[in-house]
């Protein structure tokens, strides 16, 4: 009974290794998974404050130094007025002390004075003028809005994004290589990609190899893609503008060729004739 039941197991056994070994046995087409991210760009405000108009909406294309946001500005307008103020008031000090020092009837102390007030209130004046001239959020980039974070009649706290922009050279293939196919890449190297509903033989040049191997890529789209040790890879393609963050694509690369040998240029000796 016992030698019946170590014969099944050896019989099933021997079936579950076939199956593997027909699994495993499927022919690689050469093409690695990966995915399409960016580096965005994030506008956000000086100092808090309240959107009054958005002029950008998700999917718009903006231009550099285009106007996106205009926050409230009553408190840096009224900060700008007390410049202003100061401003005129140091102005009068600093004349009247010049004149004072040219008839000699004024000290050098108070002429050095009243100019380092004036200089000090010219500061305050620009500093005004720039606080409230930042309440207008310009583009940084040239780009595609991915996502709008605030709306009109919200407050956005100091340091928040309101707006997140792509511009089409933040734009990247991610894929993950096998340790042995390190040595057949390398910077600047071609790559062909594809995905669903993107242009056919898409292109792109390698920019980035890791230095350090992981064990499992963070974004995996196939079970059939797993490996012990790989490498992060990426690339910029030649027309980001067809392509969306987050959309899988079968990468193929295009690795260098081996060095051929090198023929030898000293003759083969011919071997001597053997005398009878």
């Amino acid at each position: 009974m016992l030698r019946q039941w170590m014969k099944a197991v050896a019989v099933l056994l021997g079936l579950v290794l076939c199956l593997a070994a027909a699994g495993c046995a499927k022919e690689d087409d050469g093409k690695l998974q990966g995915w399409i991210e960016g580096d965005f760009i994030f506008v956000s405000p000086d100092e808090q404050g309240r959107i009054e108009q958005l002029l950008v909406r998700e999917g718009d294309t903006v231009k550099k130094d285009q106007l996106i946001v205009v926050l409230d500005s009553d408190l840096q307008k009224s900060d700008l007025g007390v410049a202003q103020a100061t401003l005129s008031n140091a102005k009068q000090a600093f004349d009247r002390a010049q004149q004072l020092a040219k008839s000699g009837s004024g000290t050098q102390k108070d002429f050095d004075v009243a100019q380092a007030l004036y200089r000090e209130a010219l500061a305050r004046l620009d500093a005004a003028q720039t606080r409230l001239a930042r309440r207008k959020l310009l583009s940084p980039v040239e780009g595609l809005v991915q996502q709008v974070y605030y709306r009109p009649g919200e407050t956005v706290p100091v340091g928040r994004s309101i707006v997140s922009i792509l511009p089409p050279g933040n734009v990247k293939v991610r894929f993950y290589v096998a340790e042995p196919l390190l040595a057949r890449i390398a910077i600047d190297d071609p790559i062909r990609f594809g995905c669903d509903g993107c242009p056919p033989d898409m292109e792109g040049k390698i920019t980035f190899i890791s230095r350090y191997a992981e064990y499992t890529p963070p974004v995996i789209y196939s079970m059939e893609e797993r490996h012990k040790l790989v490498y992060l890879v990426e690339a910029k393609p030649k027309d980001p503008n067809a392509l969306r963050v987050g959309q899988p694509v079968d990468v193929t690369l295009i690795p260098r060729a081996a060095p051929m040998p090198t023929a030898s240029t000293t003759p083969t000796p011919r071997p001597k004739p053997v005398s009878k």
